[in-house]
């Protein structure tokens, strides 16, 4: 299964685009801790990268984020995504699902699932929202919650709807 990172690395362009430039524009916070750990990466201060016309600090912000050593800060990335900009996702998933959450955030994932209500809640999924978004959200899952369900592995593994590329 793919990690946060290497999800950076193959995802479409454009939507690593739109998630950083979500950052940018509407957590702030988020974004700065983010910038700074890619300056730290490249041994610069975030200063440079921050004078830097946009497209081009954010195009090498995810180049960056897409280096092995980069796992958490691209895990970092996508949960604020995921958990602001795509909650309503989240939120669909985890009620078709019947696991408890708060505004989509879940406590402790259950060990195992049900077979036929996950393919179920990741079909409604993927005809309420786009399949990169949808497929990002699972390997999320997958790679940052401690989820092992065998039956969403092999779904990420052979349902072309789901392949990053």
């Amino acid at each position: 299964m793919l990690k946060c990172h290497e999800l950076i690395g193959f995802m479409p362009a454009q939507l690593a685009q739109e998630i950083i430039q979500y950052l940018f524009t509407e957590q702030k916070e988020a974004y700065k801790a983010i910038l700074a750990a890619v300056a730290e990466a490249l041994r610069v201060r975030p200063v440079f990268l921050q004078r830097k016309p946009r497209v081009q600090r954010h195009a090498e912000m995810i180049n960056v984020l897409s280096r092995p050593r980069m796992e958490e800060a691209a895990a970092a990335l996508l949960r604020e995504w995921l958990l602001k900009a795509e909650k309503g996702m989240l939120i669909d998933f985890l009620n078709d699902l019947g696991i408890e959450h708060e505004d989509g955030i879940v406590e402790e994932f259950p060990a195992e699932i049900d077979e036929v209500k996950l393919k179920q809640a990741v079909e409604n999924l993927l005809a309420k929202h786009a399949p990169e978004k949808v497929s990002v959200y699972l390997n999320t899952l997958r790679a940052t919650s401690g989820v092992e369900w065998p039956v969403l592995d092999e779904m990420l593994a052979n349902d072309p709807r789901l392949q990053i590329a």
